[in-house]
């Protein structure tokens, strides 16, 4: 007798017949859901079980790998290597200085580079991923940690929400899925790419995300949670976010392009195109922000686009390798290639989902090996570096590849032609230079156990016990393989002299960093950490206002202001140097600055600069600039100076027996070739004794030979500008010869030599300073100076003049920022006490505008579909919490309305 049947006496007391039939049907349907709830619960805590040990596997195989190569925190070798040094470690500085009020500025504007830049660009792309807070909860001195473990915890979220996804595209055993969620966790592309770039790190985890978003619009569900997911994604990194969705586009075409009719296709396609259009909308601050950014940034240097040997190519299937060309990072493991190699052979799989994922795969891995689609995964721009910085997408389709064949248990036969493929794969690829013996270690231990492993698991299929302990065996190779990839490719990159690790927190540092904080007068002057250098952005890193800056979104207009003033850059203007003349340092209000000192243990001393320009001049009226700068940096000096501090001699060719003499032309001075010291050709120059001589000689290449000083310069046009370089002081005959040798001709300014008077320069400053305001103050993103009486002229501040800026008089209506050679500068009209300068980044406002209306959308529409729930029926009982409608539902006359979205 059934349990109702047994409680019918009871349940029916004073019931009538046809109540109590009632009252029964609804004892069997209450019983019926709480065993479905049961079930529910175990699923749910299977599910939540195989996500963990994804992410414990691809977690502990990355710091594994680490580890044995003894690299930061798990040993004395710095992590800090290329971007990771250069960039984010001191942008992640500077944000443990923001939200602590130690930094220059804020969101908004960054004070300590560039001697003023925009900042949103940079947070939105380098620092919005979620994992970079966690530098609040550690010391400023160990930021290099929590930059780690924000990496390491978007590798095991990565791998946990793979491991979800597979489960959404194939239902199957989420243990076993967790062991292709790890391999992909781990991939080869976020060892060997990613890892010195933590916000793309996030996108290994926005891929399965943007999957199951495209999942949901498939089964028409969660339209306004999956808006949200995309512009999760897309706001943490907008620069992978592209790439996933492109990702989950095509990952979507496969179910869709199944689905029956063409309007249930279209459907499917308005709804997940709707999804990600919301979604990028709400993101619109990010985008828009940005792409000002980028626009009014310097441009990229030119790349030329190789096209990847496909046997290279094929080489990166192959976990635990690297190759020295550019290549497409795409390996997941060798249970997940195995299994993909299987797939072929594998009858189980429908023919029809077969050639879909292998298809997809093949359109995917070639249009990786063509320009225009190349640069339709990046952006429509080839990237300075890798051109496969999108081969996680790769990854991820392998992934879901090898789970279709996973989910069905290859047999003997498949998982021999599997091996066949696998072989036949190392054979083809063995010469390739991105083979090495870790490949080969990796093939001999982690493949033939994968293959005895998935051979097991076949045969123990429907028995608990040996399914148990061969997953245990799988998930040991995955651990062992995935560990070994991450040591691989650790030590392989660490032979690259270009990933030497940078000395970024460490004692001469923190050393520097308490230098310039002692010495900082901030607003009424500058304390630069150059020339100095720890890492392209010392500023950030070590604090102080400088002119050092780099990052993809340097301004145009700042790095040509910049050098137009004598200042050096390299990467085409990307990355900008800190001032190495007396004038700039004047000119900008630095008063110390730190020089290289080799002989000291720091390597660095600190210098006084005396008496420095104030931040905020007043020039007269009737001096606003004509077009375009000055011809040289020592012009350009004295007019913002409001003396002549430089004199600029005209330099006459030394003749000398058999030694070429440079000659004059259009351009300025053509230096001959003269590789050899003995022959070199040289310039002679007269100038007042005790003056200070610097050469200004942007692009040459080759050794300077001065007074007491000899330095090799690197300069190649627009790539690399030199700086104004010291010839050392002027003796009292007055008269200096600059000497130089190139393996090559090279090109000299028509004026390359300016000496700088000390005492010129001292009363220069001295009368800008009769006329400075009284005092300057410096918010966030605002500057604002009170002169000592109403004044005429022209206000001039020590800020690169920047789309943005907006200034206002005596309180008046504010105007954009106008430019004075350069420099900010507001008319102060007939006589003025005060004047204010703000910065507001463009594109902000019509994005916050998208993302309200957008939102408003959002509200509407959950509003909408929360009104259109169950309804309860006739019975006058509760709505079932369930949203399909059902026989039952029917039957209890439940009214079930969906919504719409």
């Amino acid at each position: 007798m059934r349990p109702a049947q047994a409680a019918e006496p009871v349940l029916c007391a004073g019931y009538s017949s046809e109540a109590c039939s009632t009252v029964t049907a609804a004892a069997e349907a209450e019983a019926e859901r709480g065993t479905a709830r049961r079930v529910r619960r175990a699923g749910r805590g299977a599910e939540a079980g195989g996500a963990v040990l994804a992410a414990v596997l691809a977690m502990a195989a990355y710091c594994i790998g680490s580890a044995g190569h003894g690299v930061y925190p798990f040993g004395p070798r710095g992590r800090a290597v290329n971007d990771d040094g250069n960039q984010f470690v001191p942008l992640h500085a500077h944000l443990w200085d923001l939200v602590h009020g130690a930094g220059g500025g804020d969101l908004f504007l960054n004070w300590n580079s560039g001697f003023g830049v925009p900042f949103l660009a940079d947070f939105f792309t380098y620092l919005a991923y979620p994992f970079s807070w966690l530098v609040l909860l550690f010391p400023r001195s160990a930021v290099d940690l929590p930059i780690f473990l924000g990496g390491l915890l978007c590798i095991g979220l990565a791998a946990a929400l793979m491991t979800g996804l597979l489960g959404r595209l194939r239902p199957g055993s989420p243990w076993l899925r967790a062991l292709l969620g790890a391999g992909y966790g781990v991939c080869a592309w976020a060892v060997d790419v990613a890892s010195a770039d933590p916000m793309w790190i996030w996108g290994l985890a926005t891929l399965p995300l943007l999957c199951t978003v495209m999942h949901w619009a498939l089964q028409r569900r969660r339209w306004v949670a999956g808006c949200l997911l995309v512009a999760l994604c897309w706001y943490g990194n907008f620069y992978t976010a592209a790439m996933a969705s492109l990702c989950a586009v095509l990952v979507l075409l496969v179910p869709t392009l199944m689905a029956g009719k063409e309007p249930a296709r279209l459907r499917i396609l308005l709804r997940a195109g709707s999804m990600l259009t919301a979604g990028m909308a709400l993101a619109a601050p990010v985008l828009l922000v940005c792409r000002a950014a980028s626009r009014d940034s310097q441009p990229p240097p030119p790349q030329v686009y190789h096209r990847v040997n496909p046997l290279d190519f094929l080489a990166q299937l192959l976990p635990a390798g690297r190759s020295p060309h550019s290549v497409p990072y795409m390996a997941i493991g060798m249970p997940g290639l195995m299994l993909l190699l299987s797939l072929p052979f594998l009858r189980a799989v429908p023919l029809r989902e077969r050639c879909a994922w292998l298809g997809l795969i093949a359109v995917v891995a070639a249009s990786f090996a063509w320009k225009p689609t190349v640069l339709l995964w990046h952006g429509l721009a080839l990237p300075n570096g890798s051109h496969y910085r999108a081969a996680f997408v790769l990854s991820a389709l392998i992934t879901m590849a090898a789970w279709s064949a996973l989910a069905r248990r290859p047999g003997p036969l498949p998982l021999l032609g599997g091996s066949v493929l696998l072989l036949v794969l190392a054979l083809i690829t063995a010469s390739r230079p991105g083979m090495h013996r870790y490949t080969w270690i990796s093939l001999a231990v982690v493949g033939s156990g994968t293959v005895l492993a998935l051979l097991a698991l076949h045969l123990a299929r429907g028995r608990r016990l040996p399914t148990r302990a061969v997953g245990t065996a799988l998930a040991a190779l995955v651990l062992l393989g995935s560990a070994l990839s991450a040591y691989g490719a650790t030590v392989l990159r660490d032979q690259v002299r270009f990933y030497a690790p940078l000395p970024t927190m460490n004692a001469q540092s923190e050393a520097a960093r308490t230098a310039v904080l002692a010495a900082e007068t901030w607003p009424e002057g500058r304390s630069d950490p150059g020339p100095h250098q720890f890492a392209d952005n010392d500023p950030l890193l070590v604090g102080g206002q400088g002119g050092a800056y780099y990052s993809s979104y340097v301004p145009s207009r700042t790095a040509r202001t910049l050098r137009a003033l004598g200042l050096g850059w390299y990467m085409h203007g990307r990355h900008l140097l800190g001032p190495g003349d007396d004038g700039s340092r004047a000119l900008f209000g630095v008063t110390s600055y730190l020089a290289d000192a080799r002989s000291t243990h720091s390597g660095f001393i600190q210098q006084r600069t005396g008496s420095a320009a104030p931040l905020v001049t007043v020039h007269p009226a009737g001096t606003s600039p004509g077009p375009g700068h000055p011809a040289t940096p020592f012009a350009l000096q004295n007019l913002l100076l409001k003396d002549a501090v430089w004199n600029v001699p005209v330099p006459v060719p030394v003749h000398r027996a058999d030694i070429p003499v440079p000659a004059r032309n259009s351009q300025g001075w053509s230096v001959p070739a003269a590789p050899h010291e003995t022959s070199q050709p040289s310039l002679s120059v007269r100038c007042p004794a005790g003056s200070k001589a610097y050469l200004d000689a942007p692009w040459f290449a080759g050794r300077v030979h001065g007074l007491d000083t000899q330095v090799l310069l690197r300069g190649a046009p627009e790539k690399t500008s030199n700086g104004l370089q010291p010839l050392g002081a002027v003796p009292d005959s007055g008269s200096l010869t600059i000497a130089f040798s190139a393996s090559t001709e090279q090109t000299l300014p028509p004026a390359p030599v300016g000496c700088l008077s000390p005492s010129a320069l001292a009363h220069s400053v001295s009368r800008l300073r009769t006329t400075r305001a009284v005092t300057v103050t410096a918010g966030g993103h605002t500057m604002s100076a009170r002169l000592s009486h109403a004044t005429s002229g022209t206000a001039v501040f020590a800020i690169t003049a920047l789309p943005g800026w907006s200034c206002s008089v005596d309180g008046a209506t504010a105007r954009p920022g106008s430019s004075y050679h350069g420099l900010l500068a507001t008319p102060l009209g007939s006589g003025a006490t005060e004047v204010s300068c703000s910065y507001w980044p463009p594109g902000l406002t019509p994005g916050l505008a998208v993302t309200a209306v957008v939102l408003l959308i959002l509200i509407v529409v959950s509003t909408a579909c929360q009104l259109q729930r169950p309804t309860a029926g006739a019975t006058g009982t509760d709505a079932p919490r369930t949203r399909r409608r059902s026989t039952a539902d029917q039957q209890s006359g439940h009214t079930l309305r969906r919504c719409p979205l």
